[in-house]
């Protein structure tokens, strides 16, 4: 079932350290992580809690991020990815990063709201 628009629907932490991220959250909260190899952005690891999808990690290994500092992010389900971001400026935020795809996922932007808050905004594949 896809996501409703305007509910969270993901959530990611976005790390320079993905191995020792795992295992923090393998020894604190149980997590078993699934990898996704994305070529040579390196592996990004699906979180589960048993069977459940929990949220992914992200590497930071790329030197664009290098001054990022290790932080979750969220992500909101929107209706139509393209026509909501092109709404972004006009109300006073930021397009940090226009739509793009994510091959099996759908369509993702991330932006940043009128008061600096950054959120990832995200148009799934119909399941």
């Amino acid at each position: 079932m896809t996501p409703s628009h305007g509910t969270f629907t993901w959530n990611e932490l976005n790390t320079h350290d993905s191995e020792k991220a795992k295992a923090f959250y393998r020894a604190t909260v149980g997590w078993t992580f699934d990898a996704m190899p994305m070529g040579d952005a390196g592996t990004y690891w699906i979180a589960k809690q048993g069977e459940t999808p929990a949220g992914g990690i992200f590497p930071l290994s790329d030197p664009m991020f290098a001054n990022i500092p290790d932080h979750w992010l969220s992500y909101l389900e929107v209706d139509d990815i393209d026509a909501r971001v092109a709404r972004v400026p006009a109300a006073g935020g930021i397009v940090m990063r226009p739509p793009f795809d994510i091959p099996g996922v759908g369509r993702i932007a991330i932006v940043k709201d009128v008061n600096g808050a950054v959120m990832g905004w995200m148009t799934s594949i119909p399941r």
